[in-house]
């Protein structure tokens, strides 16, 4: 396959470093948006091998992470309705709602399945005429022309026992958000390759001008990532401000005008809450009043469902890059892969998750000096109980598969 080898080049990676090395002078804190990102730069050491002035930011691009709570709890309810039949992709099941997840409703006897399209929920629907069938449908800009397009074919064929619960979101009005923010450090973004491609670049020139940041749209390998982190540095070096397309083969400027047009039809765009963020205007889709028919929240009667976030699991400040997932003090402790207490900890593109998997697992402790003669026997007495520290996390890494 291509852009695999290519893209991992160990040889262009170096000289794609020195080229960074090389033009950086000062400090800089870049955001990479997508949690597909955050998992490659954390997988591959890239953020250690930058230099030390460029710091990396991890943003809140993963769709999982940032589904709220009370979506998660419409979607409990729901699921666990003896008539309904609820179909997720898989990793959603583990997301905690405020007392279980969707794995718990299964084990109670309720009729989730995990599902690799929506149109195969679409299909289990015409398969179950006597039960109602709920796909749950969430995700940034990627995800969302398909689900548009299984509740349109669904009007158009007449079905009429399938619904969509919706947590779509929309990726500009976040970017804006966090740069609107008291607290941002965030002097540049690497925007997510794969929503330019259904999207294009038109929503970016215009929050670049306004907050003066680079915007570079990038892939996801590590020469990608790369690439776009030269960009970025290169034109904040020089004081520019502009949209640079780095992944031209995927990404055109007016995106898929296709999948565009069947969002517009499908869709209204609507103020959604973000997980651990809370309420961004305009930043979300609802079914529009067109297919309001289809719109779970509705035919169940779950829409003023409302609930509170946990005061322990500090997932919010991570997703708008306040701190990194080892800050949090519940981070490996309390909350891990088996018991996760936030989404960021459960998903596959989450930062915690990456921090995890990758033994990011603590932050740097700088030694208090020893006393004379006891440096020998501290350092290895420190050595043997970091090895059995490892030992026990690659034994609990191995059980979760």
């Amino acid at each position: 396959m291509k852009y695999l080898d290519e893209f991992n080049d160990p040889v262009l990676a170096g000289r794609l470093f020195d080229d960074i090395r090389a033009v950086t002078t000062r400090p800089w804190a870049l955001m990479e948006v997508c949690g597909g990102q955050t998992h490659s730069i954390i997988r591959h050491g890239i953020d250690q091998l930058l230099p030390d002035e460029i710091e990396l930011i991890h943003g809140p691009g993963c769709p999982v992470c940032v589904t709220p709570l009370e979506i998660i709890d419409k979607a409990l309810e729901i699921a666990a309705r003896p008539d309904v039949v609820f179909c997720s992709f898989g990793d959603m099941l583990r997301v905690p709602g405020s007392g279980r997840d969707l794995f718990k409703v299964k084990s109670e006897g309720g009729d989730v399945r995990v599902v690799y399209s929506p149109l195969d929920a679409l299909r289990v629907a015409q398969e179950n005429p006597d039960r109602q069938v709920v796909f749950f449908g969430i995700g940034f800009e990627t995800t969302a022309p398909p689900n548009a397009m299984t509740v349109y074919q669904a009007k158009k064929l007449g079905i009429t026992n399938f619904s969509l619960l919706v947590s779509h979101v929309r990726v500009p009005p976040a970017i804006d958000a966090i740069m609107n923010s008291p607290d941002c450090r965030v002097q540049g973004f690497l925007a997510a390759g794969h929503v330019c491609t259904v999207m294009g670049t038109a929503e970016y020139p215009e929050l670049a001008e306004r907050h003066r940041v680079p915007i570079v749209v990038t892939g996801f390998e590590p020469l990608d990532i790369l690439e776009g982190i030269r960009r970025a540095v290169r034109q904040l070096e020089a004081g520019r401000h502009t949209v640079e397309n780095a992944y031209p083969r995927a990404v055109q400027e007016d995106g898929s005008p296709a999948a565009q047009a069947m969002l517009s039809d499908v869709f209204e765009v609507t103020d959604r809450a973000w997980r651990g963020i809370g309420m961004i205007p305009r930043s979300g889709w609802r079914l529009s009043p067109k297919y309001r028919d289809y719109d779970a929240e509705y035919r169940f009667a779950v829409a003023d469902l409302h609930t509170s976030e946990s005061t322990v699991c500090r997932s919010g400040e991570v997703l708008q890059g306040l701190i990194k997932p080892h800050e949090c003090a519940a981070f490996g402790k309390e909350c891990t892969p088996r018991n996760p207490l936030g989404a960021t900890m459960v998903s596959s593109e989450g930062a915690c998750a990456a921090y995890y998997l990758y033994r990011r697992l603590q932050l740097p402790v700088t030694a208090a000096p020893a006393e004379p003669g006891t440096r020998g026997r501290k350092k290895e007495h420190q050595e043997r109980k970091e090895h059995e520290k490892q030992k026990a996390q690659k034994e609990e890494a191995r059980s979760l598969g």
